[in-house]
């Protein structure tokens, strides 16, 4: 797989299609920092490590997936900025803004993942991974 970030907002999307409560994917440190961040920002319920018992067997990500109270999903477009093939870079000056701010880009800064309304707090750029809303 060349682009595990895609396949997990691939994941959460087309679970959400179909309104599934939780998606389990493969376990990375950065997808667990990434669902994390979502988590604190308030568009998944929840995201935990599953620990595979099994010899050989790799470790999950399980994310609960977050819905309204007339059923719809918190999140209506997950759209990936930055791919394999076209890194997109910006200043701190130049960061986006989702949906008249009413939505985030994750950018990946020298000083983690942060949303692009932290990143223009602390006055840091980086890669621009993906805009929810």
């Amino acid at each position: 797989m060349t682009d595990p970030i895609a396949d997990m907002l691939t994941r959460i999307r087309n679970a959400q299609a179909v309104k599934k409560t939780e998606v389990v994917l493969p376990f990375s440190n950065f997808k667990h920092s990434l669902g994390r961040l979502l988590v604190e920002e308030g568009w998944l319920a929840g995201i935990e490590k599953v620990k595979n018992g099994e010899k050989g067997a790799f470790d999950e990500l399980r994310v609960k997936l977050k819905y309204n109270k007339s059923g719809k999903p918190a999140i209506i477009k997950l759209i990936k900025i930055s791919k394999p093939g076209r890194r997109v870079y910006v200043n701190y000056q130049n960061l986006p803004y989702v949906l008249n701010n009413l939505g985030i880009a994750v950018i990946s800064t020298s000083r983690g993942l942060m949303t692009n309304k932290r990143a223009r707090r602390e006055k840091v750029g980086g890669e621009i991974l993906c805009e929810i809303y």
